[in-house]
């Protein structure tokens, strides 16, 4: 009977592990994030640092925000 419970506590625990690990993205501060829900905009931009989507569901798309400069010849 403990074995059971133990061996579901571990398999629960490490499933917990795997989607947390799947689920956690992390948006560079010259970043912002997107998040599509099943393709379809979700609402509002992820701000710069550590953010959480639902995979398989959710797909995050980061856009770079950096200026680029380039060289106009005279």
């Amino acid at each position: 009977m403990l074995d059971e419970l133990l061996a579901t506590a571990a398999l629960v625990g490490t499933a917990g592990v795997v989607y947390v690990a799947a689920a956690a993205r992390v948006v560079k501060q010259y970043e912002r994030g997107v998040v599509l829900r099943l393709g379809r905009l979700r609402g509002g931009i992820r701000p710069p640092g550590f953010t959480m989507i639902i995979p398989g569901v959710d797909r995050l798309r980061k856009v770079n925000m950096q200026i680029v400069t380039m060289p106009v010849p005279a």
